[in-house]
Formats: C-alpha cells, structure tokens, sequence
C-alpha cells in the first residue's frame, strides 16, 4: 500500500467515524450506511477517485446484523490507486442512499446490486430490475434464495434420480425404456 493511500485511509476512518481491515494484502475501509454519499463526495472531489470501477454486496446469511456488506471500489486513474470501501447494510432497512449524482455509471451498478440482493439505493432515478426479468420474484445472489435444481445423474446414483424423473408420455407412443427394462 502506498503511503498516499494509507492516508487517505486514515482521513476517511477519522471524519466518517469507520475502521480499517486488511484482507489478502488489501485495505479496506469500513464506513457507516448513512455516510456513504459524503463519503463518496470526499473521495471523488478531494481525493481524486475519478471512477467508481466496481459495486456490488456481500451476503452474510445466516448473519442477520449485519447481513449484508456493499462493497465498493474507487479507481484513481491519474494516481493509479484503487480504494476499497465497505459499508454494512441491516437487514432492516436494506437501503443505502445513491451514488448516482457522484459517479454517473453508479445508475447501473446499483440496478444490478438491487436486482440480485434486493437492497434499494435511495433517491436513485431509475430503481428497477436490470438483469432479471420485470416480474421475477425474489434476488437470486441471496443465500436464503431458493436454488431449484436437479440433482446430476451419475453412475453411483443413477437408480435412484431415474426413480424420481418424471418421463413425458404421449398417446400412442411408448415410455422411454429405463436402464435395466
């Protein structure tokens, strides 16, 4: 990490009353929901992260407080720096307020965060589904969402998925023969 970043770091943890984490080598700050949009502010304009490059949650389930961490990464292109930045999401509320005034490409990358984990962004223009089709019910990055799949067929356990297969029939032709028939 270089010092500059470690600074800044530092700055963040001091005005928006967060915490530092180092995980594989990278820093990361965690700050509060309610002061991501000043926060975000600080970055873009004092700090020079001129690109929000990524967004995205983190689900925690069966964690309830928090379950949920946004997790967002600043690129500074001039500098070459990358800044990472956590904010934890309460089951609660499921809300953050919108980066989207800050950093215009934030408009998609909170669709697509509000799509699969179901947390909504606050003042955002344009909060609909971006992925998954409009009438989809339910956010399937959660972990309490249902997988519904079929178990694979293998020769260990072929008998007993062939059991549980439903075969199609149609008047006047026959069953697919099953393995052993």
């Amino acid at each position: 990490m270089s010092e500059n970043l470690s600074t800044i770091l530092e700055k963040l943890v001091q005005r928006f009353d967060g915490q530092t984490i180092e995980f594989a080598g990278e820093s990361s700050v965690i700050l509060p929901v309610e002061k991501i949009a000043e926060a975000a502010k600080v970055i873009h304009d004092e700090f020079g992260f001129d690109l929000l490059s990524a967004l995205t949650a983190v689900d925690y389930w069966p964690e309830e407080n928090p379950r949920f961490h946004l997790y967002y990464r600043f690129t500074s292109i001039p500098n070459r720096m990358t800044l990472n930045v956590r904010v934890p999401v309460s089951t609660s509320s499921l809300a953050a307020p919108t980066l989207e005034k800050i950093y215009r490409n934030a408009n998609w990358h909170e669709r697509e965060v509000y799509d699969m984990f179901g947390i909504k962004f606050e003042g955002h223009s344009d909060m609909r589904r971006i992925l998954m089709p409009h009438d989809w019910e339910g956010h399937p990055l959660r972990k309490d969402y249902p997988l519904g799949y079929e178990e694979p067929q293998f020769s260990f356990n072929f008998d007993e998925i062939d059991v549980r297969k439903p075969y199609a029939t149609r008047e006047g032709t026959a069953l697919p023969k099953r393995r052993g028939e």
